[in-house]
């Protein structure tokens, strides 16, 4: 199917919500014979019967009933887009909570694509572990946050996704008769809880070697030798390599990055994260 024009999905759903083409026109400031074309050359473009004409209120097919559902949808983003495009130049502050492994990695790259575009904005950023994220922006702290979700978890919009691996120093070596030395974020680090529980499954002794709740801490300590650190390999901190499967680790789980925001996101926060999805990159996002 060729592009669908956004006026054609327009009269079509105005003619499914007024459940006539005369309503429709009137909603849109058409006329009749306009709306009867557009919903014409949809079908057409469509090789679809949308509507069933048959009664005195025109109803939808299944599969005008099926094609509503993503017209809406299109038509929300396009709206969106629009709204982008022409607003004026955004201003204000932003208060923006990333997690502790962005924040010393990517997170330059992002807010130099975003101050670029918006350089009037002043944003105030807070960094720490994802729970404490969480309860910030429920409680009206942060405008927006990045936050580490285990899978399962469908807050927020997925940015990426990806498997939490071994690191070490390049000359760290394990000792098979000593229980795994390991560096970790102190709770409720989603990390640290993930770790712990496939170790657990696997019969896999271990100790904590190393806490801190900061990544630089995290990353001298791994750079000193001093344990293992289970850590995000797109932010994977400089110094360190990853321990070959030879080593008998077990495999540890996914680990998602989500960007929450409120349900109807200020025109701000809805550009600061288009700019961190677009830095993820769209084949990030599968799960």
């Amino acid at each position: 199917m060729d592009h669908v024009p956004v006026d054609l999905l327009q009269s079509f759903v105005a003619v499914a919500d007024a459940g006539s083409f005369t309503g429709a026109a009137r909603l849109l400031g058409l006329q009749q014979s306009t709306v009867s074309q557009h919903i014409r050359r949809l079908e057409e473009q469509t090789g679809r019967r949308l509507f069933d004409r048959s009664t005195h209120r025109v109803g939808l097919t299944p599969d005008g009933d099926v094609l509503l559902d993503h017209a809406r949808s299109i038509l929300e983003r396009y709206a969106h887009l629009q709204q982008y495009l022409s607003a004026a130049p955004l201003r204000g502050r932003l208060r923006f909570g990333a997690s502790e492994d962005f924040v010393l990695s990517a997170l330059p790259n992002v807010l130099a694509a975003f101050a670029r575009r918006h350089p009037e904005l002043d944003i105030e950023l807070h960094s720490g572990l994802s729970e404490d994220l969480r309860t910030s922006f429920d409680a009206g702290r942060l405008d927006l946050a990045l936050v580490k979700r285990r899978d399962g978890d469908s807050r927020g919009r997925i940015a990426w996704k990806e498997p939490i691996e071994w690191m070490a120093h390049p000359e760290f070596r394990l000792d098979p008769d000593s229980p795994l030395p390991l560096i970790l974020y102190p709770p409720p680090s989603i990390t640290r809880v993930g770790v712990l529980e496939t170790l657990e499954a696997a019969g896999r002794r271990w100790r904590i070697a190393f806490t801190s709740a900061n990544v630089s801490g995290l990353s001298a300590a791994a750079r000193a030798g001093i344990g293992l650190l289970p850590h995000s390999v797109r932010l994977m901190p400089p110094g360190l390599t990853i321990l070959p499967s030879r080593e008998g680790l077990p495999k540890l789980p996914d680990i998602q990055f989500a960007v929450i925001l409120p349900d109807h996101p200020p025109p701000a926060v809805e550009a600061l994260a288009a700019t961190i999805m677009n830095w993820a990159g769209p084949r990030d996002r599968q799960s």
